[in-house]
Parts: C-alpha cells; structure tokens; sequence
C-alpha cells in the first residue's frame, strides 16, 4: 500500500512582506492605514493554500536586532538598505491575520527566519512518521533554495502573484547549471554574495565556482587537492593562487552562507496541524482593511481548514 504524503507548508513571511512592498503600489485600508505588502502577502499566501492543499502550516520571521553572523561579521549585509518604516508597521497586521488562521508563528531572536525555517523543515523529517512529510517553502526570496532536498521543495514567485514556480533537485540543477542544492553554500563561499555582503574568493565569479564544484564536488574537496596536489594541476597558476591566498576568506563565507538547521526552538508537527476556520474573525478582519475581494476566495464551507481552499 502506497500511503500519499501530508504536507508541511512553511511560509517565509519577511521574504513575501518585502517582496510586496515593493511590488505593488501604495494601497490603504479604511482608516488610511497603509497595507501593500499584507495585501499582497495575502495573494501569495491564500494561492499556495489552494494550491498546495497542505495539513500543516506555519510561518517564520525574522526578528528586529543583530544575529549570530552580524555578531561575527559587522559587515554582513552592510550594504543592505533598511526597509521604510511603513513595510515594518505592516509586520504585526500580518502576524495577527496569520492568527486568525490559526496558523502558528515561529522566530527566534539572533536568528534569521531562514534558520527557522531550515529548523522546522529538517525537524519535520526527523521526526516524520508514515506517511512520510513533504515540505513546501513558500518564500519569494531564491535563498531557500539550499534547502531543497527529496522531501523539501520551495515554493516561489516567478512573475507576479500569479505566476509561481516549485522547485525541486532537478530544477534547481537547471538554474545553476547542474549544481545540487547542497553545494549551492559552497557556491557562495567561493563567489561571494553581493546582496548579503558575504566576501567569498576574490576574482572568482559565477562560472568558476560552478565549474570548481563540478570537478571538485565541495569547497572541503577543492582545499584537499590543493593541499595534496591530486588532481589540481588542471587548475590555472593564477587560480590556484587566488583560492589559496583567500582561503579563509572562503571558509568563513561558507559559515556565513550556511543555514543554521539547530535553532532553539520549540516546534512540534502537531501545533502547525490545520484547524477548522473562523470564517467569521477571518472576514471581520479582511473588511477591516477593505480587502473585499479576498472575502470570495475563502472556502464557503464552516467547517474548512487550512488545506480546503
């Protein structure tokens, strides 16, 4: 007997917030209250509800205040822009709408939500019973990618609100030219990342690091031909060169890059199992900031859950 696998929905919201803001234009509520990014967090969200039909959810955040890497790294995402203060107002409508859909909230301070969400996702499979667990990431940023394994897929936008994409081990070799979601942190490692600050090998870029994770297999095994000289006479002197001088450089990159999948949290399957809806507090809230149109794509049944839509 074949037994179908129930699946755990884990929404990115920071990465869907953010991605909103700034793709829809300014959008208010009744009480003139701006509301862009939940608006469009929630045609994502009710989307992948439909879509992917799950039997858990739950939601991870990034908290205000330095993580563990900024705590190591000053420079880390020291380029970065802060956000305007009116996508943050925006946080806590999100939160409390997520509430009223009885769906729980992880985060953790020190912590990114991607280390959240790498945490329930790997914990999930850990302590999966028959039928096995699929986990979908919704998310809007590419960085969950790493994450994808044969029971983890990311869920994302590819255009739009509408138009969306799920990323499995296949698709994801045939974005970065045959590298598995595995070695997509070592990727980092070598050719840096521009948008995290994150230093990498200096000169090295894209091409290169596919191709030395071709060959090599991991940024360990790349550094243990070097040092043995098996199998690095086929890279150039003045490569050889630069991956020696900046090998710290690129070890300290990977400990960046890499999500932490041991956040202290306190997560159980069971708390993000779907729950019969309050439509009535659902459709209080969404008259509230004049979402009348998201009203009609509400299951029409008392009883629906989370996976009914």
């Amino acid at each position: 007997m074949i037994l179908e696998k129930k699946r755990l929905v884990i929404i990115d919201s920071n990465a869907l917030i953010h991605r909103a803001f700034h793709a829809l234009p300014p959008l208010t509520a009744p009480n003139r209250e701006l509301v862009n990014a939940v608006y469009g967090f929630l045609l994502v969200f009710l989307k992948a509800l439909k879509d992917l039909r799950p039997e858990y959810v739950a939601a991870a955040f990034d908290l205000p205040g330095p993580t563990f890497r900024k705590e190591i790294y000053k420079e880390y995402k020291a380029k970065r822009r802060k956000a305007p203060d009116e996508l943050y107002a925006q946080i806590p409508i999100v939160k409390r709408i997520l509430s009223s859909f009885n769906v729980p909230i992880f985060e953790k301070q020190g912590f990114e939500a991607d280390d959240v969400i790498g945490t329930i996702a790997k914990s999930a499979q850990r302590r999966q019973i028959a039928p096995e667990i699929e986990t979908l990431i919704v998310t809007g940023d590419l960085d969950a990618l790493r994450l994808v394994d044969k029971n983890t897929r990311v869920y994302t936008l590819k255009k739009g609100f509408s138009d969306t994409v799920v990323y499995d081990e296949q698709l994801v070799k045939e974005r970065y030219d045959g590298l598995a979601p595995e070695k997509l942190t070592d990727y980092r490692a070598l050719r840096g990342d521009p948008s995290d600050n994150i230093p990498g090998v200096t000169g090295i870029g894209p091409k290169t690091a596919t191709e030395l994770l071709k060959k090599f297999g991991s940024l360990d095994n790349l550094y243990d031909s070097l040092e043995s000289g098996e199998k690095s006479d086929s890279i150039p002197l003045r490569l050889k060169e630069k991956l020696i001088a900046y090998k710290e450089q690129a070890l300290f990159s990977k400990a960046l890059a890499e999500i932490n999948t041991d956040v202290p949290i306190d997560f159980t399957l069971e708390q993000c199992r779907s729950k019969p809806l309050d439509k009535e507090k659902i459709v209080k809230i969404f008259q509230e900031f004049g979402f009348y149109s998201l009203i009609k794509r509400l299951p029409e049944s008392r009883q629906a859950k989370l996976g009914d839509f």
